[in-house]
């Protein structure tokens, strides 16, 4: 009986806690609370994202064009190699075999051809002086040029079979580093109607390139010579630089998005980028040095009712009925905000003037709520380049309000709000 007691008691005292609570937060008002970026001044950069694969410039298969099985090896992964240095060997046992057939067949045909134009000389002679019939020249001259044509084509069987044995020794085209190697000692290679690789070599590895796939939809601001920064993942921190050198026509589809290879020189003095890297790449469409930066969530904030109200009550006590003490623009800036109001909101629509506005909401130095009209710039995705209006006055090191979190009823909207004569309406 004691703990029921004391249990409806304990509910009775947190009932009359909770609803004094709520009298003193109707007493109190609503709680507002704000958070605070700086107004910078800084670089900025409009850029276009893409992905790419890092490759050599210039890249060389090294097969081979005879069948047989890998004898020796004389070159592995990451070699260098001079032009014509030996790298392979494959078995020349048949090879040596057949530049034997060749030559004794040469042989043979040899003395085919001079029998017969030993034959043919002498027939020639003895039917110009009539002694034999033009049967027996014809014949004689027929077996003749037959030898001959035979004795040419065993010089070729021979030169061919040497040529082969000479393909057995297999050698680097060109100066560079071996970034491949496919075979190993005593395994069979079989040349048919596609030459096997058997080595991979990059010419030059201090200068790569990236192939990297752009939507179309952006296609359009990649341009020869562009400058590009990218980034691998080996190395997080550091920005490497590059530049636009073709534009391939050929659309590739991926996923059904219509894309175009974009090929960017990069150099790579240090070697830190290595073929088949995924690069992550910035086109760089547009740069600017020393402006005015704002983070861009302070361009979209959306004001609470009483902040309007109170914007308002100041900005009228400040320029009163006269609309022509206003800022220049400030008009634009408020476009929108009532029935008058062709042109934006607030958070930096576009207005009736093609261009971007904003408003920037922040403390003077009275600690009054003040709200700024600037035009936008260029954005990176984090930050927006801010222009001040003529006779706004914003600069570097100001705190600008980014974001509100406010416990006031919706229930009064902006548009119920009071407002000075004359704003509204565009100039």
């Amino acid at each position: 009986m004691k703990l029921k007691t004391f249990l409806i008691s304990l509910v009775l005292v947190l009932v009359s806690a909770a609803t004094l609570w709520l009298v003193l937060q109707k007493k109190n008002g609503d709680k507002t609370t704000y958070t605070f970026v700086e107004v910078t001044r800084g670089d900025i950069e409009n850029t276009v994202d893409a992905t790419g694969t890092i490759e050599p410039v210039t890249t060389v298969e090294v097969g081979t064009q005879v069948s047989g099985i890998i004898d020796k090896i004389y070159v592995d992964f990451n070699d260098r190699v001079v032009r014509n240095q030996l790298m392979a060997v494959i078995d020349t046992t048949i090879l040596s075999v057949q530049v034997s057939d060749a030559k004794a067949s040469l042989m043979r045909s040899q003395a085919q051809y001079d029998e017969a134009k030993y034959n043919y000389e002498r027939t020639e002679k003895l039917f110009q002086e009539n002694l034999l019939s033009e049967l027996e020249y014809v014949t004689a001259k027929s077996n003749y040029q037959s030898a001959k044509s035979s004795l040419m084509s065993a010089q070729n069987s021979l030169e061919r079979a040497e040529r082969n044995m000479l393909y057995a020794f297999i050698r680097s085209p060109i100066n560079g580093t071996v970034i491949y190697r496919e075979v190993e000692e005593g395994q069979t290679v079989a040349s048919s109607f596609q030459t096997p690789r058997l080595f991979l070599i990059a010419e030059d590895l201090s200068k790569m390139e990236i192939h990297a796939l752009v939507d179309e939809s952006e296609i359009g601001l990649i341009q020869v010579g562009q400058a590009v920064q990218f980034e691998v993942q080996a190395y997080d921190e550091k920005k490497f630089a590059g530049t636009v050198r073709q534009v391939w026509l050929q659309p590739e589809t991926v996923q059904n998005v219509v894309n175009y290879t974009v090929v960017i020189d990069a150099a790579n003095p240090d070697g830190l980028l290595l073929p088949g890297m995924t690069a992550t790449v910035d086109f760089i469409i547009e740069s600017k040095k020393d402006v005015l930066l704002v983070p861009m969530a302070a361009t979209r904030l959306q004001p609470t009712p009483s902040m309007m109200k109170t914007m308002f009550e100041n900005m009228q006590e400040q320029f009163g009925e006269n609309a022509a003490n206003r800022p220049e623009g400030l008009t634009a800036g408020f476009a929108g905000t009532g029935d008058g109001g062709t042109g934006m909101g607030f958070g930096g629509m576009p207005t009736m003037n093609g261009g971007n506005f904003a408003m920037l909401w922040y403390f003077d130095e009275e600690k009054q709520l003040q709200a700024a009209p600037v035009r936008t710039g260029s954005g990176d995705g984090r930050n927006v380049e801010i222009i001040p209006l003529p006779g706004v006055d914003i600069k570097a090191g100001m705190q600008v309000i980014s974001k509100v979190e406010s416990t006031e009823s919706s229930e009064n909207s902006t548009t119920n709000m009071p407002r000075p004569p004359g704003f509204g309406r565009p100039f």
